[in-house]
């Protein structure tokens, strides 16, 4: 029998991004996943149920460090709403393209594939937009329909925001993809009139699907 070891969230996912980058396809099941790793299978379910459950954790794991790194920048009191955003998004987005193949290869072609997958993202994401100011946010004065709209729908528009710059980002084939970072902030300052889902109506009307699929998936 393996010996204990220390292995950690964090070394598990190292050695699932490895894998995938090495192996282009997911292992085969965990129990050769943590041998060939040098930990025994029970050690996995500490921290995850599966390989979809690590896919979804690594999402999140980029965006809650880029929220740590952003806070740095953020904290002082003459940041605005708009500057706090993208300040976390440029560095999320930075996150992305330094592990870009990885993160292909997770995301795939396929949008629902996306939504499932960004799961833990979403909720980590609607947390953080839960603590900006809508009050100091002058995008909300260029939306008439995003003026009309609670708390809760304003961090759902947000999030189907940033589902729609992960995926121009997939597409971009600008240096340094830098026609990513000009969508974002081109797409805020214009009340998301760049969107794909232009117009915002169309945005709820994904969201309400997407909704449905989440319930699906329970």
């Amino acid at each position: 029998m393996q010996e204990q070891t220390n292995i950690t969230q964090e070394k598990i996912l190292e050695l699932y991004g490895d894998y995938l980058l090495n192996h282009g396809k997911k292992p085969k099941n965990i129990f050769l996943f943590a041998r060939e790793n040098d930990f025994e299978e029970k050690e996995f379910y500490h921290y995850f149920s599966g390989f979809e459950q690590i896919e979804r954790q690594m999402f999140d794991h980029l965006f809650t460090k880029s929220l740590e790194l952003a806070s740095e920048v953020n904290i002082a009191d003459d940041v605005t709403t708009k500057e706090k955003l993208l300040n976390v998004y440029y560095i999320f987005f930075e996150n992305l393209t330094m592990n870009r193949s990885l993160v292909l290869s997770i995301l795939g072609n396929s949008k629902i594939q996306n939504i499932k997958t960004l799961q833990s993202l979403r909720e980590t994401h609607k947390q953080f937009i839960g603590t900006l100011d809508f009050n100091d946010w002058d995008l909300i004065d260029k939306s008439k329909d995003l003026r009309k709209l609670n708390e809760k729908s304003r961090q759902e528009a947000l999030w189907l925001h940033l589902v729609s710059a992960i995926e121009f980002w997939k597409k971009d084939t600008s240096p340094d993809f830098e026609k990513t970072d000009i969508y974002i902030e081109k797409s805020i300052d214009t009340g998301f009139q760049l969107m794909d889902h232009e117009p915002l109506k169309k945005i709820f009307d994904l969201g309400k699907f997407l909704w449905k699929e989440r319930l699906n998936m329970r």
